[in-house]
């Protein structure tokens, strides 16, 4: 019997098809914005989970923005947002009670933004942090603009 080499192809091409199903386009955007691509979730560190289901650390990144993460209360957030120097992330904030700032121990390179907090008690605490989205000008008279990139994430205390 000789096989046809028309249902080869097709068998190969929908291989192919069903394989790119599953791969995500895009870089992300703006959460509410028009083709949204979810951000990855959070990457916590490989430490227990606390009776609650929550991690004991939880390590955060530029990409977490717009999420919500859980921390076991005497646990640890630690964040790194890598920025430049045309392009310096402003102090991380913290709204609220539930965490408590405690020594980052990370060496700041020009334009990160570094900080390392304790879960203290449960309740909910948002993190914040902004930057430029573009570099100012090399030169006076070259093009700008004023944008500006927001990073938020909630914690949450269990």
């Amino acid at each position: 019997m000789r096989r046809s080499t028309t249902s080869l192809a097709a068998l190969a091409g929908a291989v192919l098809l069903l394989a790119g199903c599953g791969s995500k386009s895009g870089s992300g955007t703006h959460p509410g914005s028009a083709g949204q691509v979810s951000p990855p979730a959070p990457s916590a560190s490989a430490s227990a989970s606390a009776p609650g289901g929550c991690p004991a650390t939880v390590e955060l990144k530029a990409t977490d923005t717009g999420r919500t993460v859980c921390v076991a209360k005497g646990g640890e957030v630690r964040l790194t947002l890598d920025g430049t120097k045309s392009r310096p992330w402003k102090p991380v904030m913290a709204s609220g009670t539930a965490l408590k700032g405690i020594n980052a121990g990370f060496i700041v390179q020009p334009g990160n933004a570094t900080a390392a907090y304790q879960a203290v008690t449960t309740g909910t605490e948002k993190l914040t942090s902004s930057r430029p989205l573009c570099a100012k000008p090399a030169k006076p008279g070259g093009v700008s603009c004023m944008g500006i990139q927001e990073w938020t994430v909630t914690v949450t205390v269990k």
